[in-house]
């Protein structure tokens, strides 16, 4: 049996020190050894009624329950004051057979895979690589579970493939302690793994698109996410390329990504009419605190696998575009620690000139994004906006943080929209301008990080520019009606459809004070009709009681 270790620990930090937070009690479940149970489905099962277990003890207590991953996190939203779940030993995957697949399903079989929750980022692209495989987009690093990926709404830059939930395409959830509290969800437009399969994990299966987009960005507040079903790809290369350009032409293309009829033109990244090629990635570094006339810009190319390729990682560990954090670190531990006298340093231009042992660095997705460079107290904000106002939102941002200058630096990355109801990456196009650096304590000159937020917020808000803020990242999330502001009608779709899946003693367990705080907590009287199971074309299947 699956056996789990109670620790009564009295705090919790993420893992950038943006806490501490108070906490009762932290669990840690441990699989049933292979060598006593071979069959990693039942190990998977019994993984379940475990996490069914403490979810009882919690309801016979009456208290919270909370899973969280790598503590990537740097807002509250992991955070439970009486009881968190840590996912990172529950890292099973399980074989998808071509009899696994749904009659309709238009998806690959070879594409498909299936990771438990506590799965990170590297692990499955360890396991995808195995089988000629790759992740389509990830975060910066590779630290990241997949449950708490999805949760949040991790991106990459890749603007023409969408954030890490936007390969996933089925969802194991936890709701509650009893046999009919596992679900399997799909999207019924799209189904994946048939009812067998499903079955074979001890879940009921719903299959409808409103629901699954509800549950996709959850917050970590629809239940205990077990299982992660996606769609992986061909294992491909990327080129990367990072260049000094005009500021006027940088901030063209962050406003229309056409760089076919653009002046952005890379050697040998050319198509047959020797028009500019696409990127697969596009970002671009800026220092608030200098007014240049042109900015550092980072572009990826998609290439066809090879193994004739150099080994990467002589490039990779000395490039200080890795990472915007790890720049910010690694420049701060140059001077005396000293944040005013930091900021004073930023005036200067700290982004290298670009040198020819920079010109072109070629890697998987996998080795590309590797493992962060840098632990301990850090900070960063991301706002999402369309592309059409990503130069008006920078500008904004840029004259708030030079009234009220704070240690770090920005960044704007664009990322295709996403399907989830709550996901922040909610636009056509969204550009996603972040500030990245290291902590600070407030002083007479320099605000505090809450008080940053809310200038941040206050600064889209005097613009009338719409905007929606990484769920993971830190913001002033107490301001005043802030999810409605930023997702309108879709704030009662997500929270009807959390009712909906969850009991109300559930979803009372379920929350936290972060979702209190955005007052998404609130549980909705909603029939049992409110969501049926469809089948491809929409028509019902069954009514789910």
């Amino acid at each position: 049996m699956a056996k789990t270790s109670e620790l009564l620990v009295g705090k919790w930090d993420t893992l950038h020190e943006n806490g501490a937070f108070d906490l009762k009690r932290q669990y840690i479940t441990r699989h049933e050894h292979k060598a006593t149970m071979p069959s990693r489905v039942l190990r998977y099962n019994d993984a379940a009624e475990e996490i069914q277990r403490l979810i009882k003890k919690c309801e016979t207590e009456n208290e919270g329950f909370r899973a969280y991953g790598s503590r990537w996190s740097m807002s509250k939203i992991a955070h439970q004051k009486d009881n968190m779940h840590q996912n990172n030993l529950m890292y099973l995957d399980l074989e998808i057979e071509e009899s696994d697949m749904h009659p309709d399903s238009e998806y690959a079989h070879e594409n498909i895979f299936f990771f438990e929750c506590g799965n990170t980022i590297k692990r499955i692209s360890q396991k995808l690589n195995e089988y000629g495989k790759s992740l389509k987009t990830t975060g910066a690093s590779n630290g990241q579970t997949i449950a708490g990926c999805i949760s949040t709404g991790v991106h990459g830059s890749a603007f023409d493939t969408g954030a890490v939930q936007d390969y996933v395409v089925g969802l194991n959830i936890i709701t509650g302690p009893n046999a009919t509290d596992n679900v399997y969800l799909e999207r019924h437009t799209k189904p994946s793994l048939n009812d067998a399969f499903a079955h074979s994990i001890n879940a009921r299966v719903i299959r409808n698109d409103e629901l699954f987009n509800a549950a996709l960005v959850s917050l970590g507040s629809f239940g205990f996410i077990h299982g992660v079903t996606l769609e992986a790809e061909d294992l491909f290369l990327l080129d990367r390329y990072v260049r000094r350009i005009d500021k006027d032409l940088a901030l063209s293309l962050s406003k229309t990504l056409d760089f076919k009829n653009s002046e952005f033109k890379i050697d040998n990244e050319v198509d047959e009419n020797g028009k500019p090629s696409r990127p697969y990635h596009y970002k671009i570094f800026i220092n608030p605190y200098v007014d240049e006339d042109k900015y550092v810009v980072e572009a990826m190319y998609k290439k066809k696998y090879t193994l004739a390729y150099p080994d990467p990682f002589t490039k990779i560990e000395k490039s200080l575009y890795k990472d915007l954090i790890y720049l910010l670190i690694k420049f701060s531990e140059k001077f005396p620690k000293s944040i005013p006298w930091f900021i004073k340093s930023l005036q200067k231009s700290i982004l290298p000139e670009i040198t020819k042992d920079e010109e072109k660095i070629r890697a998987t997705l996998y080795e590309t994004f590797w493992d962060a460079g840098y632990k301990g107290p850090a900070f960063a904000c991301s706002m999402g906006v369309a592309i059409e106002d990503s130069e008006r939102a920078l500008n904004a941002l840029v004259k708030m943080t030079k009234a009220h200058p704070i240690p770090g630096i920005f960044a704007m990355r664009y990322v295709n929209k996403s399907e989830g109801t709550l996901a922040f990456t909610k636009f056509h196009k969204t550009c996603v301008i972040e500030i990245d650096g290291i902590q600070w304590n407030k002083s007479d000159k320099i605000p505090s990080l809450k008080e940053y937020g809310t200038f941040m917020i206050e600064a889209m808000q005097a613009e009338n520019i719409p905007f929606t803020v990484h769920w993971g990242k830190s913001m002033d999330y107490a301001f005043p009606n802030l999810a409605n502001h930023m997702y309108g009608n879709n704030v009662e779709k997500w929270m009807k459809c959390r009712s909906w899946l969850l009991s109300e003693k559930m979803a009372n367990i379920f929350s936290n004070e972060f979702i209190t705080t955005l007052g998404l907590e609130v549980y909705q009287n909603v029939p049992n009709d409110f969501i049926e199971s469809l089948d491809k074309s929409g028509q019902p299947l069954h009514l789910i009681a």
